[in-house]
């Protein structure tokens, strides 16, 4: 495919990301649709853009069209991940996903990563906790050659929190990094994202 389409769609997906909260998936396939076509998109599934430049295209629309907000919304979202991270540090929580990134928005919620003995033992001492949880299921960050892992997720002060409940087996050779990209931050990296951040005045 051209580089330029590739690109094209990219852009067109991170805007429904931006603008709707439509999942990644989901704002692949349309936006492929929207600009090659129905019967096109389908010959060209394999080879549209990754995830991974349609979140840089994310980063383009905030700094674009939300450079007044986005900032304080994105500190907003680390200082509640903190909070949580904090409650939960005996479980070794990391943060990953769009608000560690950086492509965060209005539509994102806090996404962690605790590896542990027990997942039962987390849930109930969410529940000891006051949280009302639901219990789902996540993609494994190894891929679908393995098994889907247990979620706890709930609200904390009008935010989504989804606490992945890895085995610590798992931690055991995760990478941290992917070239320059953090793809999980513990409690003591998140802190120093927030302290160099430009916008401590809103939380």
């Amino acid at each position: 495919m051209n580089p330029e389409i590739k690109t094209e769609i990219a852009a067109a997906a991170a805007r429904m990301i931006a603008q709707d909260g439509v999942d990644y998936g989901s704002a692949k396939r349309k936006a492929a649709r929207q600009i090659l076509g129905d019967a096109q998109a389908r010959d060209l599934s394999d080879i549209l853009p990754d995830n991974e430049q349609i979140e840089e295209e994310v980063r383009l629309y905030h700094a674009l069209y939300n450079a007044d907000t986005h900032p304080a919304h994105l500190f907003r979202l680390r200082g509640l991940a903190l909070q949580v991270m904090e409650m939960l540090e005996q479980y070794q929580p990391f943060l990953t996903g769009s608000v560690l990134h950086g492509s965060a928005g209005m539509h994102d919620d806090v996404h962690l990563q605790v590896f542990v003995d027990s997942a039962k033992e987390v849930e109930i001492y969410l529940l000891n906790k006051n949280l009302q949880i639901e219990i789902s299921e996540s993609p494994h960050f190894r891929g679908p050659r393995f098994e889907d892992v247990e979620t706890a997720s709930f609200m904390w002060k009008n935010v989504g929190v989804h606490v992945e409940l890895y085995e610590q087996d798992d931690l055991r050779g995760a990478k941290k990094k992917s070239g320059d990209k953090l793809l999980r931050a513990d409690i003591a990296e998140l802190r120093s994202i927030l302290s160099n951040s430009s916008h401590p005045a809103q939380q």
